[in-house]
């Protein structure tokens, strides 16, 4: 009974954290608790948030991926040029953002399937192979933008704009597409055989191989998960500013990463939740809104308190599986 107890209280651990912190900024700001502060942060969250889904998957397959933030850049350049290139040619702007759209998923999931591919056939390890991405995507779009920004069409920016700057039923679009994602990651994580197989690898992988589970197949389809992901979440941002630039996703890795395992996520694999993560992403975007209402430390610092939260969690994560 002491056991289950405690398991609940763990679980439940990331939501009434998140309960204190929105108590604590009502009670230090009374702009904290209204409809347009809490859309500004759910809209915020949402790019996060639907990568810290896909790294979600990544991290209970005792994996990582150090380049989400150097990805989106890339991807976010890369459609940025489709779109300029591809819509004199086709002669309709909604066109040629579609083709831009279809572009980031795929080469989300091209770079996805590289990792995975460089992971279990190439046998190294993510933390080398990702950290080595995360060096060259940023280069590339250097590179591309000549080491300034990319920046989209005034005429596509205006048919674009809505993806990110409209709202439906009163709620922003990127929030309802991170609902989206969440319901299909949760699904696919508690309700599929491949859910249980990326627990079970997570969990002790030579028993999963032993166990006639397709493990290399299994983790490449989490990397290309994730950089699908990362993709959604890049096609959703794009519009928000209509350009690309070597500073684009900066630090979204650690942002991503911070928000799996404050939800809840075992950093050694085998134990998490999509809802804890998405509970995740939302404390630490509103540890960040709080921040910035009250003036309590510098913004600049606000990376230097997400990294404190994923020191802290992690010591308090010691000896767990």
């Amino acid at each position: 009974m002491g056991i289950l107890l405690r398991r609940h209280l763990r679980e439940a651990g990331p939501f009434i954290g998140l309960l204190l912190l929105c108590i604590v900024g009502t009670l230090l700001n009374s702009d904290f608790a209204t409809w347009d502060n809490a859309m500004n942060v759910l809209t915020r969250t949402a790019f996060i948030g639907i990568i810290a889904v896909g790294m979600c998957f990544v991290i209970i397959s005792g994996g990582i991926d150090l380049s989400v933030g150097s990805m989106a850049a890339l991807i976010a350049g890369c459609m940025i040029m489709v779109m300029n290139g591809v819509a004199p040619l086709v002669g309709s702007p909604v066109l040629a953002v579609l083709v831009g759209m279809a572009v980031a998923v795929a080469l989300g999931a091209a770079f996805g399937l590289a990792h995975g591919v460089l992971i279990t056939k190439g046998r190294i390890e993510p933390f080398i192979v990702t950290l080595g991405t995360l060096g060259i995507f940023r280069a590339y779009l250097t590179y591309f933008s000549n080491g300034g920004a990319l920046t989209l069409d005034n005429a596509l920016g205006d048919v674009y704009g809505p993806v990110y700057y409209g709202a439906w039923l009163g709620v922003p679009i990127p929030i309802w597409v991170f609902l989206a994602v969440a319901l299909v990651g949760a699904l696919l994580l508690n309700r599929t055989r491949y859910g249980r197989y990326v627990q079970a690898i997570g969990s002790n992988e030579q028993v999963a191989r032993y166990a006639a589970v397709a493990v290399d197949r299994v983790k490449i389809l989490t990397y290309v998960l994730l950089g699908v992901c990362v993709g959604i979440a890049t096609l959703l941002y794009v519009p928000r500013l209509g350009s690309a630039s070597p500073t684009t996703g900066l630090l979204w890795e650690l942002e991503a990463i911070a928000a799996v395992i404050v939800g809840g996520t075992a950093l050694k694999g085998g134990q998490g939740r999509v809802a804890g993560t998405v509970i995740g992403a939302v404390l630490l975007s509103v540890i960040g809104n709080i921040l910035n209402l009250t003036s309590i430390i510098s913004v600049y610092l606000n990376a230097a308190v997400q990294g404190f939260v994923i020191i802290v969690v992690a010591f308090l994560q010691r000896g767990r599986r």
